[in-house]
């Protein structure tokens, strides 16, 4: 019998080189499958030829137990779909097993957002002067709010990829594909003056103290100061400014494939999300059309 690893590696594989998915993508699929992996080591017969519905359906209710998020057990469906599918193509298998397996329903939970003036507020924090560091963090929350990007986008930034001129920047996003996005001018304008005063030759955009490029986890940290400085009362992530990115966009009148194009998502049902408006732009507008608002 082959080790269940070989076709784990396999379909990782196939995701890398074919598919040209991200690391971060391969991360969770692997995730997901160790842990079915996991489950098969309790079964009396772990071939992966005799896996069918009934087992998979056994796997699930193992999930369930642990009151796992539902995008989550989403997820891990969507990895098992996927790598049957792929096992099915290379003739490991005869039939996919888990294309019957059905979603459990998403709560629709809508994505947290900041006001304009939670963003200016906090853009205002880092001061604008003669220190590196906050220069740095400054360019980094402004970055944010201008594009809209996410921290992996950021992080993987290089000297190359910027376009202060014509204040554009070359994104590359999931599945490495490569996209422009605008840069507003207060974002050209301190991304200038912060790489004006790097005295190194690094081509990485955003760096930490010790001269190596800043990590998703460092963002977070400096994103975290910032937010504990402003004193908001909830949990902001990088996530956020992209949310808040593509809300207010939309309040002030952007058109949803726009938005699309500029979040890097392939499908608009994605953007769709952001298509909510605040209470006050509801109140707004209720009081402009309502004849006894």
């Amino acid at each position: 019998m082959v080790d269940f690893n070989y076709y784990i590696d396999r379909f990782l594989n196939y995701l890398e080189v074919e598919k040209n998915y991200s690391a971060h993508t391969i991360l969770n699929y692997h995730i997901d499958l160790k842990e079915f992996d996991k489950f098969l080591a309790t079964c009396d017969n772990c071939d992966i030829k005799v896996i069918d519905y009934f087992r998979l359906r056994r796997f699930l209710g193992v999930l369930t137990e642990r009151n796992l998020d539902k995008n989550t057990l989403c997820r891990k469906i969507s990895t098992l779909k996927s790598f049957f599918k792929f096992l099915m193509r290379e003739g490991e298998v005869s039939s996919n097993p888990a294309a019957s397996l059905i979603y459990p329903r998403r709560d629709k939970n809508l994505p947290k957002f900041l006001t304009e003036e939670d963003i200016s507020k906090i853009l205002d924090i880092p001061p604008f002067g003669e220190d590196i560091w906050n220069i740095r963090d400054k360019a980094i929350l402004e970055l944010f709010y201008s594009t809209g990007i996410r921290v992996a986008e950021l992080v993987s930034l290089r000297r190359e990829n910027l376009d202060l001129i014509s204040s554009f920047a070359k994104v590359r996003g999931k599945g490495r594909k490569e996209r422009l996005v605008p840069l507003g001018l207060p974002a050209v304008e301190i991304l200038k003056k912060y790489l004006d005063m790097r005295l190194d030759n690094k081509p990485a955009i955003f760096i930490n103290q010790r001269g190596g490029q800043l990590t998703d986890r460092g963002v977070r940290g400096i994103i975290n100061r910032y937010i504990s400085k402003a004193a908001l009362n909830f949990h902001v992530s990088p996530h956020t400014f992209r949310h808040s990115f593509a809300t207010h966009l939309l309040n002030r009148g952007a058109d949803l494939r726009s938005v699309q194009e500029l979040l890097g998502h392939s499908s608009i049902a994605t953007t769709q999300i952001y298509t909510h408006l605040t209470i006050d732009k509801l109140k707004e507008v209720y009081d402009k059309a309502h004849p006894r608002a």
